[in-house]
């Protein structure tokens, strides 16, 4: 009798447990994460018949226009390692990928896959830097890696850009236009595919 009621005990004591690890599991699962503060974005066209895709990651504004660029900005003290060369992004380095060869600027850029980068010596004349080296973090930059550097057309935008953004527009046939717009900044580029 004493041993069923000890048996009786224990499996109660472990439905008991299972059923309390269950619950907290399920609370757990339920939760939604916070968003990214920084979320992931991708920039797709076909121009020429070709795919062009830009992934990167959208820091956001947040409250600091004005802040952002320039010796004393965010990027100037947040990227030391890499400064006044920026990743054009957050998190991880953002990569360009191309199935035709481009001709950005003067610069000719095989197909293939990239990582962009924009320097920002001046903050209202910036360079568009192309880099062989993919798959690194934001803050891993290798000069003897960059394939070349074009000058970009600036703007100023009529507001403020909250959402980092890159546009890849058709302007015609072969003939496209890469745009980057964050904070008072908007920068751009055109290109040809063939």
């Amino acid at each position: 009798m004493k041993f069923s009621r000890i048996c009786a005990v224990l499996i109660l004591a472990t439905a008991t447990f299972a059923t309390c690890n269950l619950s907290i599991a399920q609370d757990a699962a339920a939760k939604p994460k916070p968003a990214p503060k920084s979320p992931p974005a991708v920039e797709t066209a076909t121009i020429g018949g070709k795919t062009i895709t830009i992934n990167y990651s959208s820091p956001r504004v947040n409250g600091r226009a004005g802040k952002i660029f320039g010796k004393d900005g965010l990027i100037a003290t947040g990227d030391k390692s890499t400064y006044p060369v920026w990743r054009a992004g957050a998190n991880e380095s953002t990569a360009l990928k191309t199935e035709g060869e481009l001709t950005i600027g003067d610069l000719k850029v095989p197909a293939g896959s990239y990582t962009l980068w924009v320097d920002i010596s001046d903050p209202d004349s910036w360079v568009l830097i192309i880099n062989k080296q993919t798959g690194q973090w934001g803050r891993t930059y290798d000069k003897a890696q960059d394939l070349g550097r074009v000058p970009m057309k600036m703007e100023k935008p009529k507001a403020t850009i909250e959402n980092l953004k890159y546009t890849l527009e058709s302007k015609g046939k072969d003939k496209g236009e890469l745009k980057l717009s964050w904070e008072n900044h908007e920068a751009e580029v055109k290109f040809s595919v063939k």
